[in-house]
């Protein structure tokens, strides 16, 4: 497996293929490498049960979207979750 310059973390292995199929997943499998995605898929299932997100609603993506141009391809500031009201905040 080769590596890629990961623009999150300077450089580490390059994901096997796209998260999504789309712009965005380009974006990351070009530009994001497999260690900051896994890094990312935790602080993910973190938003989706903190805010009780369904992924399979639009605005639940649009959420989790924003998040990853935030988190991943922007300035890496996250949505800072408290993991001791899991399950009790309204969405």
């Amino acid at each position: 497996m080769d590596n890629i310059e990961c623009r999150r973390c300077g450089e580490g292995p390059r994901l096997e293929r796209a998260p999504f199929r789309s712009e965005l997943g380009e974006r990351i499998v070009n530009e994001i490498c497999g260690n900051c995605w896994k890094e990312w898929l935790q602080h993910q299932t973190l938003l989706i049960n903190h805010y009780g997100l369904d992924p399979r609603e639009q605005k639940s993506r649009d959420f989790l979207y924003s998040q990853i141009e935030q988190v991943l391809l922007g300035d890496g500031t996250a949505e800072q979750v408290d993991t001791t009201k899991q399950g009790s905040v309204e969405w």
